[in-house]
């Protein structure tokens, strides 16, 4: 994928999708700054998962809703490895909860990460890519698909979208674009805390709704990530693609 000696920063990249990018970004060769918030232990392992496989890389604790954070993390990549060639924006956090019951902290602190620190690390990161640097929004299916609880995350994910056009307009003059991913079910921790005590009904009526009859695997989903962050993806600007192997094209059950 002609990844070999790109630097790419990946926020939340210490599990689920993140770490699956990561470690296939370090058999493609790249300079990987894995980012994350509190789970260290997760961290150093996913660096040493990536270096094991033939890349480099480091581990950043940072919170991305704090500004200086932002500033800590990029600064960092920049002082290990000179230029970024992509920021991969895959952090995320809210509160899970019917939008009646929603607060104004539930708001703050989500959009501080998904809207607010998505705008300042792309801020920070864009003086330091060079032409053909590449900006990868992570969204989600609650951008467009109504699922419970997910009301306030599904909103901030359908704001990065639309970022993701204008921030593909605004950079262009410098060779920069920007694009995103909307990954359908996966099988992963973290999908199945977000699902919660729905999980066994939603893998039910999902699977149904395959037209493979299989989830899309965390690889499978980093490996288009990792296309995305390619100089060969370089057309596909200002877009947010949909990994899901079909699921969300159904409207009944397959079988």
């Amino acid at each position: 994928m002609d990844l070999s000696g790109m630097t790419i920063v990946i926020t939340g990249g210490s599990r689920g999708t993140g770490r699956e990018l990561a470690v296939l970004l370090g058999r493609e060769g790249s300079n990987v700054v894995v980012n994350f918030k509190q789970n260290a232990v997760a961290a150093d392992q996913t660096v040493a998962d990536v270096i094991g496989a033939g890349g480099k890389a480091v581990a950043v604790q940072a919170d991305i809703a704090e500004s200086a954070d932002v500033a800590k993390l990029v600064n960092r990549a920049v002082d290990q490895y000179g230029d970024i060639d992509v920021l991969v924006a895959n952090a995320a956090a809210s509160a899970f909860r019917p939008l009646s019951e929603i607060r104004r902290h539930h708001v703050q602190k989500t959009m501080a990460i998904t809207v607010e620190g998505f705008l300042e690390l792309v801020s920070a990161a864009t003086p330091h890519m060079p032409r053909g640097g590449r900006i990868l929004a992570i969204s989600g299916w609650d951008s467009f698909r109504m699922l419970p609880g997910h009301g306030l995350l599904g909103a901030a994910k359908a704001a990065m979208e639309t970022l993701v056009k204008y921030l593909a307009i605004e950079l262009g003059p410098q060779g920069i674009t920007a694009v995103g991913l909307c990954p359908g079910p996966i099988d992963t921790d973290s999908f199945r805390y977000y699902a919660g005590e729905q999980w066994d009904r939603y893998e039910k009526t999902w699977l149904g709704l395959s037209p493979s009859g299989k989830f899309t695997s965390p690889t499978e989903v980093a490996e288009a990530m990792a296309l995305l962050c390619s100089p060969r993806s370089a057309a596909i600007n200002g877009q947010t693609i949909v990994v899901d192997g079909g699921i969300s094209l159904a409207t009944m059950p397959m079988t």
